[in-house]
């Protein structure tokens, strides 16, 4: 069973309420019908209703089962509005602008549903970008307690199992933070261990890595890591971090005991944390294309509530996995 097959296994044992901000839009009307029939999540469509009926007809889908809110009929709309006045009137929104937004603006509206638990989970992002995504959910939903930044992951599903857990990983952050500081590379690497653990059952052993091991190679970008690594084991003493450590030590036992010897992390990693995104997004590149990986992702992470992002190309499927990926999220 693969790791995607896994999750949603776990979404149907236990079912969450998740709200799809793009109602209208063709895959997610679609995707909605399938998530119902495959009893992964309830769904919710947020949209103009008369034109989520229209595009279900067109489209030859089926939304017995399925949830449609129209913010512009909502009986909620004005208490969502009076409490994102609340929370964001020292940013100098007035009541007005509020309105406005909840009405207008569907993601914003989703995120109120998520705010004011009449939703589990938010999915958005085939026609938004991950920018406008994310907005409302920092300005509404904020961190989750101790963790100071949103970051994202990969769960890696490698064919020839040699590494990680039966060949599966973590890989953070590969798409939203471009340098991050070394207080935000230990945020990443807490928050890709808790996901491994919620969404692939795995006990996290987290590797920050370098093109140095325990200080073989002196420079800043290695001071950052050494320091990421600290922060980290103050955040979360409980988990297995370590670092600094370059990429074969955190995978290869071998070399990882000769390199750091004694490590519980090193040579058995299943979490790797990259320096930055362009390492990153280039590492899980490389291993998908060149190992044939399935990459499971991006994963939003460190998020108070689950806010997953959706990629413009994406297929009604990838929403599905996605949908099933916040469910599971919602269970923790």
């Amino acid at each position: 069973m693969s790791v995607i097959e896994k999750i949603k296994a776990k979404a149907a044992a236990d079912l969450k309420h998740i709200v799809l901000a793009e109602g209208t839009e063709p895959r997610t009307v679609q995707a909605a019908q399938k998530i119902v029939a495959q009893k992964l999540a309830k769904v919710t469509l947020v949209g103009a209703k008369a034109e989520v009926e229209a595009k279900a007809a067109e489209l030859g889908v089926d939304l017995t089962g399925v949830g449609v809110v129209d913010p512009a009929a909502c009986e909620k709309t004005p208490v969502y509005a009076q409490k994102l006045f609340e929370l964001r009137q020292k940013k100098g929104m007035t009541l007005e602008q509020a309105t406005e937004l909840v009405t207008k603006n569907t993601l914003y509206f989703a995120t109120m549903m998520l705010k004011m638990d009449d939703a589990d989970g938010m999915v958005a992002g085939a026609i938004n970008t991950t920018g406008d995504v994310l907005r409302p959910a920092l300005q509404i939903i904020k961190t989750a307690p101790g963790i100071k930044v949103v970051s994202s992951c990969f769960l890696m599903d490698v064919p020839n199992k040699k590494y990680g857990d039966d060949g599966v990983m973590v890989f953070g952050d590969c798409a939203v933070i471009p340098n991050p500081t070394a207080e935000e590379l230990a945020a990443i690497a807490v928050s890709s261990a808790q996901t491994g653990k919620a969404l692939a059952d795995l006990d996290p052993r987290v590797a920050l890595l370098s093109f140095s091991t325990k200080g073989s190679a002196k420079h800043e970008n290695v001071t950052k890591v050494q320091e990421a690594t600290r922060i980290a084991h103050e955040i979360a003493p409980e988990l297995n971090i370590d670092g600094e450590l370059q990429a074969d030590a955190a995978l290869v036992e071998s070399v990882g005991q000769l390199k750091s010897p004694g490590s519980p992390v090193a040579g058995k990693a299943n979490v790797l944390v990259f320096p930055d995104l362009q390492a990153g997004n280039i590492g899980y590149k490389l291993v998908q294309r060149l190992a044939g990986a399935e990459a499971v992702g991006p994963i939003i992470q460190g998020l108070a509530k689950p806010v997953n992002d959706l990629s413009r190309g994406c297929s009604v499927d990838d929403i599905v996995s996605v949908v099933a990926i916040a469910a599971v999220k919602a269970q923790g």
